[in-house]
């Protein structure tokens, strides 16, 4: 399975991580690196608690692009 993840850079360093496939499926970590590795961990444990309750496991949701754009106020 694969999953598009959002990894935010926090002002006090590191990092969190969202699925927005999985409503609550959060993590974070210290570097890019062990934020991505939690998150799988997560990932796994937000899927294992959904198959043992019997509920359907939602698909990726495709993130196609990001951008920024500058607002000069």
């Amino acid at each position: 399975m694969r999953y598009t993840v959002i990894l935010e850079p926090q002002e006090e360093g590191g990092y969190t991580v969202t699925v927005p496939a999985l409503p609550g499926c959060i993590s974070e970590g210290d570097t890019r690196e062990e934020s991505i590795e939690n998150i799988k961990d997560a990932i796994t444990l937000y899927i294992k608690d959904l198959r043992e309750s019997g509920e359907e496991i939602p698909s990726d949701i495709p993130i196609s692009e990001f951008t920024e754009v500058e607002i000069i106020a």
